[in-house]
């Protein structure tokens, strides 16, 4: 019992740093159960990802009405995402642990300092007039004070960026938006807010197409996973009420942060 309630504050703490940056829980989560629970790896993964599912249906309905989720680009990226959520769940089961843990931490710390290198880069274009084309949008900003337009570029980045964050996303129970949201943001210019919006309206998807592989190789604690994804689902709540009004820098900040503690934590622990 006592575990179980651990988990669901630690889903808790996940759940508002997963919906507030746009990139699941999982990425928070998994070292959790991992370096202090002592979980089977491939079992941790399977319980992240039941919350990245939770975080992904949260954010879409607090999002709802603001514009915020681009769900012509967010389907079209999904094809990709999805496919490369299937490869990575067959595929994990040809990797150890320890070489799973170093990737982990790799592409954790990549994405941190990618972030780094665009605070001050916002994507958002104020002359309302300016046609955001097939792919691009429109949102109101509380930063700059109105609305504003954003066009998508190099498309075909954005689609090779979504299937390799599908197929991290299963193998290492992270979330694709790991790899999308700082892809979106720093060459395909969405901004920040947007970027998260969307990537977390297609985490859910990503994850829906891997956990039953989990599910099926007996990778998954039914009591473990309902507590993470109840605390998930009350954090991403909490989450969405700062995230509307914190400036993109300063939840840049958060983000390389977060992931490069978690990058230091794994690597430690794949020697």
């Amino acid at each position: 019992m006592v575990q179980i309630i651990v988990v669901g504050v630690m889903g808790m703490v996940a759940g508002s740093l997963g919906a507030l940056l746009g990139i699941g829980g999982g990425v928070f989560l998994m070292p959790f159960l991992v370096l202090v629970l002592g979980l089977p790896f491939q079992t941790a993964v399977g319980i992240s990802l039941t919350t990245v599912i939770a975080t992904s249906s949260a954010v879409s309905a607090g999002t709802a009405g603001r514009q915020l989720i681009n769900l012509r680009l967010g389907m079209l990226l999904e094809v990709a995402t999805a496919a490369g959520g299937v490869a990575g769940g067959i595929t994990a089961y040809l990797l150890s642990g320890r070489a799973l843990r170093r990737l982990f931490g790799v592409v954790t710390a990549a994405v941190a300092l990618i972030m780094l290198s665009r605070l001050e880069k916002r994507n958002v274009i104020l002359d309302l007039s300016t046609n955001p084309g097939r792919l691009g949008g429109r949102f109101f900003e509380h930063e700059s004070g109105g609305d504003v337009v954003y066009r998508v570029r190099r498309l075909p980045v954005a689609l090779i960026v979504s299937f390799l964050a599908g197929n991290v996303s299963s193998l290492l129970g992270i979330g694709g938006g790991t790899l999308k949201v700082p892809a979106l943001n720093a060459w395909c210019g969405v901004p920040l807010r947007a970027a998260a919006a969307t990537s977390a309206f297609m985490i859910g998807v990503t994850a829906v197409a891997a956990v039953p592989i989990y599910y099926a190789r007996g990778n998954m604690v039914p009591e473990l996973a309902a507590a993470a994804v109840l605390g998930v689902l009350v954090g991403s709540r909490l989450a969405l009420q700062f995230g509307a009004r914190a400036r993109a820098k300063w939840l840049k900040i958060l983000m390389a942060a977060v992931l490069l503690t978690v990058s230091v934590l794994m690597l430690s622990r794949a020697q």
